[in-house]
């Protein structure tokens, strides 16, 4: 009796979960709200809180405007890096990639005389044929992927710099590029829209669609995948395409932003990346990947940062300080999700 009312249990428990409405992975109903699921929001809104009451600046919506807005290009890359790091593959290439595509759109422009149309799509080919070489790397040379893509990251930035000359181009681009770029229609920066319908896209992909399943079972247990007859090296090639055709789609946009292809500019962006991803990977869907928690932590990361930047102004340490112990902090708190969640599975 005892067995059979377990069982029954077990069995009525996917009908119960089922009932509970869900909105891009977010729990609804109050018995979903904890604080393992939803911490980044809670920590964001005291911090919001916080930094309102030491700096009036921090309450206006013109600053609520400029992290978000600021934040955008971040956000872009973080996503296209979440799908490869589901895939279990790490691509440290993303920001050598994003500064190529910085330097090839401007260059194509300005020294190319091409169409802007064209230098566009030129770019973002070359960022998924930079996917397609990490993914030869990795999957038919098997190396390493840390060591792969970081491999990659001294062959693009050489590339980069063979293109400029080591120089940034001001002059030269197209004046329609540029001001879509520094456009904002109903106030709100082209870069933000760009970011909606990436993170729609994605979402949509990776957690309604079997491709996207597929790709979470590759990072949960590859040799699993692999006896259940799915194609693991495939799903490893789109995973690294996206996240190479994202990382220029981020370089095209910050370089529409700047008005300008400035050597190198997307190297910064890396550790906020990753530290977005695996933050984002203990919010909403904790111990996974996902759309929507790497957004929350994105701009829970930049609300600290930029509060700490108007009561410490004249620091520049700081971004790199908070993300790089945001990172640490984050894997941390990844991996004993993941350890907690192996736990339960053998129970």
């Amino acid at each position: 009796m005892i067995r059979s009312a377990q069982h029954d249990e077990r069995v009525g428990a996917p009908a119960r979960r089922s009932h509970r409405a869900r909105l891009w992975g977010l729990p609804l109903s109050l018995p979903d709200l904890r604080v393992d699921r939803l911490s980044g929001v809670y920590v964001g809104l005291v911090l919001v809180l916080a930094y309102s009451f030491t700096d009036p600046t921090f309450r206006t919506v013109s600053d609520l405007r400029v992290i978000v807005s600021s934040q955008a290009i971040t956000a872009i890359l973080a996503l296209g890096l979440i799908v490869s790091l589901i895939c279990g593959v790490f691509d440290i290439s993303i920001a050598a990639n994003m500064s190529l595509a910085i330097t090839l759109v401007g260059w194509l422009q300005a020294d190319g005389h091409l169409n802007t149309t064209l230098a566009v799509l030129l770019t973002l080919l070359t960022g998924a044929a930079v996917g397609v070489f990490n993914a030869i790397v990795i999957t038919r040379l098997h190396v390493d992927a840390v060591i792969g893509t970081l491999g990659t990251s001294s062959v693009l930035a050489a590339i980069a710099y063979l293109i400029a000359k080591g120089n940034d181009i001001f002059a030269g681009l197209d004046k329609g590029f540029t001001r879509f770029g520094a456009s904002a229609p109903l106030t709100i920066p082209v870069a933000v829209y760009f970011l909606a319908g990436i993170a729609l896209l994605l979402w949509y992909v990776l957690e309604h669609t079997p491709t996207g399943r597929y790709f979470h079972a590759v990072g949960a247990n590859e040799q699993a995948t692999r006896l259940a007859g799915l194609p693991v090296v495939r799903l490893k090639w789109i995973g690294l395409i996206v996240s190479g055709t994202v990382a220029s789609l981020a370089g095209v946009m910050l370089t529409m932003q700047l008005g300008a292809a400035s050597f190198g500019a997307g190297l910064p962006y890396l550790l906020p990346a990753f530290a977005a991803a695996f933050l984002g990977s203990t919010q909403i869907r904790p111990g996974r990947f996902n759309v929507a928690g790497t957004l929350v932590a994105i701009y829970l990361l930049a609300v600290g940062v930029h509060g700490l930047q108007l009561q410490f102004p004249g620091n520049p340490w700081i971004s790199d300080l908070f993300n790089g112990l945001a990172l640490i902090l984050a894997v941390a708190l990844s991996r004993r999700s993941q350890r907690r969640r192996a736990v339960a599975g053998r129970i």
